[in-house]
């Protein structure tokens, strides 16, 4: 009777095995891109996305759909000659020097007289003694001082004149964050590029992932990554008085979910990301649950970027798909770019799960031997 008592057993722990699925942390690659439960008129199944396997021949047309596009437009560098420009708001300190003996500008004995700081008025005029009020700014410290040499000459012929600037606000530019030392720095010419001020503001924060660039200037907003602007050398545009830096961590993202390295949401490190980049930055993909030729990227593209002429996605939400086994799908995965927001999801092998079966029948037959 004891083998007919181990039979029964044995025959229980089958059954129960068979009636319970095997737990699993992903979807199998079919169950995925499974049709809805709707049904067309005719009977046919519907979908409600698309499906595409990235490989050498479809990327000749899915490179050319639309890219999520940065929302900000940026400022080339335009050279300026290397002087000041006088703005309302600068100061500048005149010295007038007069070799006359009886000059109304100096007094017995001197040969030059320090006239009171004169800052620039918000109509870009100053006054001074002799002259009256005289408009300076959009000068040259050069060409200002030779306009008061000028004006002078109707009072003091031989008075020659000695001038310099404070920049005030409209000749300074805002470092307000993402740089070791955030403050309000002068613009000492015309010709102060971006990266020279943030030079001078101690550089970009190592803390900071990707780290952009927001110009704020009048009533808009310019962006670019600070990359971008170490790449290409016309991007490191040219500062004008009043302008505000701000720099911050990148914001874009996708996901990794399923059978993948990690389950996480990752911030783009760098202005673009590839799948087999993406991969990679997730930590690949896990070598016993994971099936390498089912490796799906969902993105969801806006309704206004659909079309049916193949220009575009035909439909909003789209299921790419990437075979990791074959040199074709690797190649075009290093081709293929991430967009934000995207989910990269490793699906699980069926393998994974028949040896998970095999193995709870090793153990109800094992179990079978020792009853």
């Amino acid at each position: 009777m004891g083998w007919i008592y181990r039979r029964v057993v044995v025959l229980v722990l089958m059954s129960l095995l068979a009636a319970c699925s095997v737990p699993r942390g992903a979807g199998f690659q079919q169950e995925v891109l499974a049709a809805s439960d709707k049904t067309a008129a005719d009977g046919s199944a519907v979908y409600d996305f698309a499906v595409f396997e990235v490989t050498r021949d479809s990327m000749a047309f899915l490179s050319g759909w639309p890219v999520a596009a940065p929302n900000y437009q940026w400022i080339d560098r335009q050279g300026q000659p290397a002087s000041l420009i006088i703005s309302p708001g600068d100061t500048l300190t005149i010295t007038i020097w007069d070799a006359e003996e009886n000059s109304l500008l100096t007094s017995p004995g001197q040969r030059s007289t320090p006239l009171q700081d004169a800052r620039v008025a918000s109509d870009g005029r100053i006054f001074l003694p002799f002259v009256g009020e005289m408009k300076v700014s959009g000068m040259s410290p050069q060409t200002a001082r030779s306009q008061i040499e000028a004006r002078l000459a109707e009072t003091a012929p031989s008075a020659q004149v000695q001038l310099s600037v404070v920049p005030g606000r409209g000749n300074t530019v805002n470092l307000v964050s993402g740089v070791r030392n955030p403050g309000v720095y002068p613009l000492d010419d015309r010709d102060v590029t971006l990266l020279g001020a943030i030079s001078a503001g101690g550089g970009v924060l190592s803390s900071l992932t990707n780290p952009q660039v927001r110009l704020m200037r009048g009533n808009k907003i310019y962006g670019n990554s600070v990359a971008r602007l170490f790449d290409t050398p016309r991007l490191d545009t040219t500062l004008r008085g009043g302008d505000q830096v701000i720099i911050e961590a990148e914001e874009r993202r996708f996901l990794s979910l399923g059978a993948a390295g990690r389950e996480a949401i990752h911030i783009f490190p760098t202005d673009q990301v590839t799948a087999l980049e993406a991969l990679s930055i997730i930590g690949g993909i896990s070598d016993t649950r994971a099936d390498p030729q089912g490796i799906l990227i969902l993105r969801e593209y806006d309704a206004g970027a659909t079309r049916t002429d193949g220009a575009g996605p035909p439909m909003q939400r789209v299921v790419f798909t990437l075979d990791l086994t074959s040199a074709d799908g690797l190649f075009s995965a290093g081709n293929f770019q991430i967009m934000p927001d995207d989910l990269v999801y490793a699906t699980e092998s069926p393998i994974g799960a028949a040896r998970t079966i095999f193995g709870l029948l090793a153990t109800a037959l094992t179990l079978e031997n020792r009853l």
